[in-house]
């Protein structure tokens, strides 16, 4: 995690990695689940974005899905990605606002060469089965609408994941995804 901050600080990539708070706890939540095993079978470990100095973008906040990067370790499902998982009501309707609004610059960020050629585009994880009221449906961009959220990702193998050049790819791949982290970080 460490080499992975120092990476991020020497591109001057916004994002923290803070080997105290970044990765998740490994203990289940087993309150409401047959399976009582006490422990996770994978580490997941998040990056949030911190605002760019002169930036107009969100402070960190802890308690909420924000803006950042995400890493998850399992052997056969290693996976690099970020984006905005699970937005809050008003964090996902500015995104819609903007795609009604300013379509070029959603289409700018999101299209961008860098971040489509490392992670193959953003998508939803989730989305709704109608435009949302409000919207227009003959939009050029009318999908977007029924976004939930704004993520994007891609697989890595084990041995990209066990290779000592791993921060330098991670690096790589969130420096690419810039212009998505700054448009998502101007949604209010």
């Amino acid at each position: 995690m460490q080499a992975l901050a120092e990476r991020f600080e020497a591109r001057a990539i916004p994002l923290r990695a803070d080997p105290a708070r970044s990765p998740f706890r490994i203990y289940r939540d087993t309150r409401f689940s047959k399976d009582k095993s006490p422990y996770k079978t994978h580490i997941g470990a998040s990056f949030p974005w911190v605002d760019e100095p002169g930036g107009a973008g969100e402070q960190v906040d802890e308690r909420t899905h924000g803006n950042g990067g995400y890493f998850n370790f399992q052997p056969g499902e290693m996976y690099a990605g970020g984006g905005m998982w699970m937005a809050e009501k008003p964090r996902i309707e500015a995104f819609r606002r903007a795609v009604r609004d300013e379509p070029d610059r959603v289409r700018e960020a999101l299209e961008d060469r860098a971040f489509v050629a490392w992670f193959g585009g953003a998508q939803s994880h989730e989305a709704l089965k109608r435009v949302p009221p409000g919207y227009p449906a003959d939009h050029t961009m009318a999908d977007l609408f029924r976004w939930k959220d704004v993520v994007f990702g891609r697989r890595l193998t084990d041995d990209e994941v066990c290779s000592p050049g791993l921060p330098d790819q991670l690096a790589d791949g969130y420096q690419a995804a810039m212009p998505v982290f700054r448009f998502l970080a101007t949604l209010r």
